[in-house]
């Protein structure tokens, strides 16, 4: 399996180095078989790209059996101390037969390509048609991009594929060379500031509770015993819940009722009122989810830097229990698969080509053939499993299938009543309403079922969205705070839960499983900024921190009565809940305004440093 997806990667830098030739070739005066000057351009062109070709593997070659891993961005890092680098490697490695054998290859590769050249040119010239020449240029097209995408499916061959054992050498194996320098080097440049970490260790270590402190070697790491569980070693099942905004939804009051399914099971357990995500994107999300780590990449999402997709996530000390995880569509999606392979042994990805459901539209099958699916194979688990559900609906374009399971489109609301209450049009809030209804389905089937008795079911949206609704507090808004972006219902449900309870609490999505772990009664091991929303330890510090993610990014930290909010250019702190948002009290507070920037700041420096140093294999030793 490893060659034959290696063999594809290699295939990709094939079709990338030969396009050039593919698209100017047919021009006369730049056809080598036309125009002598052209045929010595394309031969030197062809031969330079092989040469950087041949370059990357030696040094590869080199950087395994140096270092035991492929090369990556981070090599650049050993060119800083250029003398003793290539002393280094003038000591490692036999340089001159190294060098003697890749001048003759590269040699050979131009001779063979004159040669090529030189023999199609003597051949008998063919005329073709019009309609013939079409149709094999479009044939010839095919074939090549056909090569270069790499797979039959809707996204293309990623770095991500190559995770598809546990095995350390089969991904290893896998990589082409260049494909993944150039991966690591979009994705993955280190911009994490050591010293900065270590200013801000001290407030860090003692937000998280850290008991051995170590400034020097930022050790973050604790102990953490479950405080209040509920049942003996429960499943647990997290319903990730796309782009849910909590202004949009039942739980915060909405008069258009757009989520009365998840308002039930709110209403019948744990509802918490100040739930924020870190960051606005489903990629993001689902990494805070998978590591406790806000995502403070700029140019792309964490998920995407084959760097740091192997974390050590709390999941993996969720001992005896079987990991699953549901997705509608492609977990090639945003290089999620990668993330998740890497960070978890033995998990149970289940992806659109598993279900007997069809596809829907480009998100895959439909939410609620999801909940469908999803209950089938857990119905038949005889171990205590914890699995997570990410729904995809709830997006552009709105494809609500035909078979609706029961669900009703409606048309009797107003469309200036649905966009009066945080929908731009029908479509979008029957979207909504279907994703509810699948999340009632999932419970009514579950409920059918032996293990419903005991499980916690888990519920929140995986993101906010920009917008607001005339029946929350205006801070909501894009246009004032913005933290409708970052808002989302949670919701901890369980026949095991006797009693309603609605928490005030600020809670972060970087503590949803931390929190879950301790409810199922898990002794885990803490490496990143996740704390137990109810361990007692934290009652007069909970925060949540927010980010939006540009080139100046704006950050953010949520407190109980006021949110602190910055940029290079301006920073402040605004009531949450006043009519008049913007207003900076930070004057008013000078010493809540310093508490809350230097952690905002703190969190910010630390989660650019702790997914470097968070490797599954060292978070226990």
């Amino acid at each position: 399996m490893s060659l034959w997806l290696g063999s594809r990667f290699d295939l990709r830098m094939v079709v990338i180095m030969a396009a050039p030739l593919f698209f100017l070739g047919w021009i006369p005066y730049l056809s080598p078989f036309k125009n002598r000057v052209a045929k010595y351009f394309w031969i030197t062109y062809l031969t330079i790209i092989f040469a950087v070709y041949m370059f990357f593997y030696a040094v590869d070659f080199g950087f395994y059996s140096y270092l035991g891993s492929r090369l990556d961005f981070t090599a650049v890092r050993l060119l800083e101390d250029f003398d003793t680098a290539m002393e280094m490697v003038w000591e490692s490695y036999h340089v001159i037969w190294i060098n003697i054998g890749f001048i003759l290859l590269v040699s050979v590769f131009a001779w063979l390509v004159g040669k090529l050249f030189t023999s199609i040119e003597k051949k008998e010239n063919v005329h073709y048609s019009i309609m013939m020449k079409i149709i094999v240029g479009f044939v010839s097209f095919f074939i090549l991009f056909a090569m270069g995408w790499g797979k039959l499916n809707q996204y293309p061959l990623r770095w991500s594929d190559a995770s598809f054992s546990k095995h350390p050498f089969a991904a290893q194996l896998t990589y082409n060379p260049i494909h993944y320098f150039f991966d690591t080097w979009k994705n993955g440049r280190i911009s994490y500031d050591v010293n900065k970490v270590r200013s801000y260790y001290d407030v860090m270590a003692d937000y998280l509770g850290v008991v051995h402190k170590d400034k020097e070697k930022l050790y973050f790491k604790r102990q953490a015993n479950p405080i209040n569980p509920v049942g003996g070693k429960p499943n647990v099942v997290i319903v990730l819940m796309e782009s849910f905004a909590s202004y949009k939804s039942s739980v915060s009051g909405n008069p258009i009722n757009p989520s009365p399914y998840l308002k039930k099971y709110a209403d019948k357990g744990w509802y918490f009122k100040n739930y924020f995500t870190p960051t606005v994107g489903t990629a993001r999300s689902v990494y805070a989810l998978l590591t406790s780590l806000p995502d403070t990449e700029l140019h792309g999402t964490s998920s995407r830097n084959p760097l740091i997709v192997n974390q050590h996530s709390i999941l993996e000390d969720f001992k005896g229990y079987r990991k699953l995880y549901f997705i509608g569509g492609s977990a090639s999606w945003g290089n999620i698969r990668g993330m998740l392979n890497e960070s978890m042994d033995n998990l149970d990805l289940y992806e659109e080509e598993r279900y007997s459901a069809p596809r829907t539209d480009v998100w895959g099958i439909s939410d609620a053939d999801l909940a469908i699916e999803a209950n089938k194979v857990l119905v038949k688990e005889k171990e205590p499993f914890v699995a997570v559900i990410q729904t995809s609906g709830n997006h552009r374009p709105y494809t609500i299938p035909d078979n609706e399971h029961g669900f009703k489109i409606r048309t009797d609301v107003p469309l200036k009543e649905v966009k009066k209450y945080g929908f731009a049009s029908l479509e979008e809030y029957n979207s909504f309403r279907f994703l509810d209804y699948s999340v009632g389905l999932f419970m009514r089937e579950a409920e059918k079922s032996d293990y419903f008795k005991n499980t916690i079911f888990v519920f929140w949206g995986d993101h906010g969205i920009d917008g607001y609704s005339q029946h929350v507090p205006p801070g909501e808004s894009t246009s004032n705070l913005g933290l409708g972006s970052f808002r989302v219902p949670f919701v901890i449900y369980s026949p095991m839960i006797k009693e309603h309870k609605v928490f005030d609490t600020v809670m972060s999505e970087l503590d949803a499983l931390p929190s879950i772990a301790s409810l199922a009664g898990i002794h885990y091991t803490a490496t990143t900024l996740g704390r137990n929303v109810f361990d007692p330890q934290f009652k007069d510090s909970h925060f949540a921190y927010t980010m939006f993610n540009r080139a100046d990014p704006t950050l953010g930290l949520v407190g109980k009565e006021f949110y602190y909010k910055s940029t290079n250019k301006f920073e402040g702190l605004y009531k949450i809940d006043s009519q008049t948002p913007l207003k900076d009290h930070s004057k008013e507070h000078p010493e809540l305004f310093n508490r809350m920037k230097t952690l905002a700041h703190g969190i910010y420096q630390t989660a650019k440093y702790i997914p470097y140093f968070n490797k599954r294999r060292d978070a226990h030793e």
